[in-house]
């Protein structure tokens, strides 16, 4: 029996084979993530002995999947008749533990080879006001040449819940020919209606007209009064000294003397833009490979995918933040590094850990295993800090000398008053409306698929609000910066990461609207999972945007510098 394990694996199957059914999670089904394994409930296994546990993925025990053997036997094009496979009595905590699973609308899920299935535990009969619970399943199973590519579930036989009655669950299998090809097989789970909806189309037309827009005015914003600056810059080369004097200079020429100066505290400023940088990259990566090969189809490929491709990409951190570093004439790059490689890992791992408290109170399967754990920290210790060391002596060494247009003068020049909404402040909460309008019909996607029972794989669509929200991004940002920088203030490089970012702030307000209006979820577990991994998926998303809008107004700041002439 123990050779039919070999065969989930490749998918192809003899007559007269074993099929294993394996039990995923049960839990509420308004709340996606809590989930508990589904022995947890008094449901029965089967008579069939166990056939050794499922070794999971790193990313499986990450996203709690608890797969244990159903005990049913299944064979290959064998059909079964409805046969019982266990009993149980109702005593008085087996009932306690159904009512309240039937209450709360409880779903279980299964795997048969690799397929998803689901059920729901039972229901509730209003007229009668008594609760029963489904005791039948029917497995309608379609197989096309020696592949599985069709799973159905059907629940019957309700058996009313009452103290000390005994009741009997049954299982039968029926198998059908199908045409459906093994590479289309999960098809039938993906929800076109919903993904290819005809606002989903208009929604991108309507960033990409608003990025043509932006485009357009900032080479316009530039263009004029850039040429402008400079005429009136270089006719005042021409006037004799005593003019000059009292002549009235003004604009971003006056601070060139200040505008290289080094961020304040730069060794935080250059682990954000490395850790921003690295993301971006990540980010991109992971997208573009869900677009090549249908990571949809395989339990937990994409968050391994994102594991590896974080790890690999570790010397891009090292490269963007060391260089930053060590043009700010930043002294501790050991300790910028250290800050630089752990700074997303802390993040997430710190969020998941207070979540996962919470998860082993509730004996959740959510709930993170040590030994995952042990292996995440290695990954971040043993793979991404060799790695960030290697970029950062690179990128100290390739791109850290600060060759600035300008010289830095000696005394900061005191910033002058200026109208409230040339105020950083104001500049940087402004900053994020527009990039966060390009997005937001994009991000109701990404979160029913996330939060509610649907499987995202429209990465195509991904991509390009991904590439929409750079760019509008580092449009805005260059606006933003120039208004500054014409008020005197050249404190830029905070301003500038900090109005790109801003974006994340109005999608963590949106993740409110979304949790009370669109979605049913309750209870303490369900929701700070949901406001613990939105603040991490939030804060991730400013570390991108604010690093793109930061890297593209340095090349605008340095554009602009290099061609005024400078006594």
């Amino acid at each position: 029996p123990l050779l039919g394990l070999a065969d989930e694996h490749d998918h192809k199957y003899e007559n007269h084979e074993e099929v294993v059914l394996w039990m995923n999670t049960v839990g509420p089904y308004h709340n996606r993530q809590e989930t508990y394994g589904y022995f947890t409930l008094p449901f029965c296994a089967g008579p069939k002995e166990s056939i050794g546990h499922y070794h999971e993925t790193l990313s499986e025990a990450l996203q709690g999947t608890e797969l244990e053997f159903s005990g049913l036997q299944i064979e290959f094009k064998d059909d079964i008749v409805k046969t019982v496979y266990c009993k149980i009595s109702l005593d008085d905590k087996n009932l306690k533990a159904f009512l309240y699973a039937v209450k709360n609308h409880y779903w279980y899920q299964m795997y048969l080879d690799d397929l998803p299935i689901w059920g729901i535990v039972g229901e509730i009969d209003d007229k009668e006001s008594s609760y029963y619970v489904w005791t039948h399943k029917k497995f309608e199973i379609g197989y096309h040449e020696n592949q599985i590519v069709d799973v159905n579930l059907t629940s019957e036989g309700r058996a009313k819940l009452q103290l000390g009655e005994p009741i009997s669950f049954t299982y039968e299998v029926v198998w059908k020919k199908s045409d459906v090809k093994f590479e289309d097989r999960f098809d039938k789970y993906l929800d076109p209606t919903f993904f290819q909806h005809r606002i989903h189309w208009f929604s991108i037309f309507n960033s990409f007209m608003m990025v043509i827009f932006l485009v357009g005015l900032v080479t316009m914003i530039l263009m004029r009064t850039l040429k402008k600056d400079y005429a009136r810059y270089s006719k005042e080369d021409d006037v004799d000294d005593m003019e000059r004097d009292l002549g009235d200079e003004y604009g971003w020429k006056q601070v060139h003397g200040d505008v290289f100066r080094p961020a304040a505290s730069p060794l935080l400023f250059s682990a954000l833009i490395g850790s921003g940088s690295q993301l971006t990259l990540v980010i991109f990566l992971v997208v573009v490979f869900a677009i090549m090969g249908e990571l949809y189809t395989e339990r937990g490929s994409l968050l391994s995918t994102a594991i590896f491709v974080y790890a690999s990409t570790a010397p891009v951190n090292g490269y963007f933040g060391g260089s930053l570093y060590a043009r700010m004439s930043g002294r501790t790059w050991l300790r910028q590094m250290l800050v630089s490689a752990f700074l997303v890992p802390a993040l997430v791992c710190g969020t998941a850990f207070f979540i996962n408290f919470i998860a082993i109170y509730y004996h959740a399967s959510r709930a993170i295993p040590f030994g995952t754990m042990v292996a995440v920290s290695c990954i971040c210790i043993f793979v991404i800090l060799p790695l960030n060391l290697v970029g950062t002596v690179l990128g100290r060494n390739l791109a850290g000398n600060p060759d600035f247009p300008c010289r830095v003068n000696a005394v900061p020049r005191p910033i002058p008053e200026k109208k409230w909404f040339m105020e950083p402040l104001v500049i940087i909460l402004l900053g994020g409306i527009l990039p966060f309008g390009s997005i937001f019909i994009e991000m109701y996607f990404i979160f029913t698929s996330f939060w509610a029972y649907k499987i995202y794989y429209v990465y195509g669509f991904m991509l390009l609000v991904f590439l929409i929200l750079l760019t509008v991004t580092v449009c805005v940002t260059i606006v933003c910066t120039y208004f500054l920088l014409n008020a005197e203030d050249y404190r830029w490089q905070w301003t500038s990461f900090f109005s790109a970012a801003s974006t994340a702030g109005y999608v963590y307000f949106y993740s409110f609207y979304y949790f009370f209006f669109k979605t049913k979820m309750y209870g303490l577990f369900q929701t700070t999972f949901y406001f613990g991994y939105m603040a991490v998926f939030s804060l991730g998303l400013g570390l991108v945007c604010g690093t793109i809008g930061y890297l593209g107004t340095s090349l605008f700041v340095w554009k602009i510098y290099s061609t005024v002439k400078i006594d």
